[in-house]
């Protein structure tokens, strides 16, 4: 056997070898979908009562995107206030003013959402 058909063989034994082992690989792997999670308030009595529990959470989750795009704008309009004090437009106590206001609707916001999903 000469030097390149012997390294050719062992090219094509070890993409055999390789070959075979992917092709065990998936047998050898155990996932398993995940499970469903349950509801925060538990899964209840009934499919009813689980599928109110999970729209309680839904609900809450709204509620926090809505709370956490308030403290956003309220950011948001607070540094564009800051940045107009370096050009004059605006004065510090106008920026004190915008970031007592933003706390006060955040308060006032974040209360009202606790309210709205009591009902719930």
């Amino acid at each position: 056997m000469n030097p390149l058909s012997h390294r050719l063989h062992s090219v094509r034994m070890a993409v055999l070898a390789s070959a075979s082992t992917l092709v065990m690989l998936p047998s050898l792997a155990q996932a398993d979908l995940p499970t469903l999670e349950d509801p925060s308030r538990g899964t209840g009595s009934g499919i009813m009562e689980t599928l109110r529990n999970y729209g309680y959470d839904i609900v809450m989750l709204v509620a926090l995107l809505v709370v956490a795009s308030m403290f956003v704008g309220v950011c948001y309009h607070a540094y564009g206030t800051y940045a107009e004090i370096h050009t004059g437009r605006k004065t510090w106590g106008q920026f004190g003013l915008t970031v007592a206001v933003g706390a006060v609707l955040l308060v006032v916001g974040v209360w009202l959402l606790t309210e709205a999903t009591g009902v719930l």
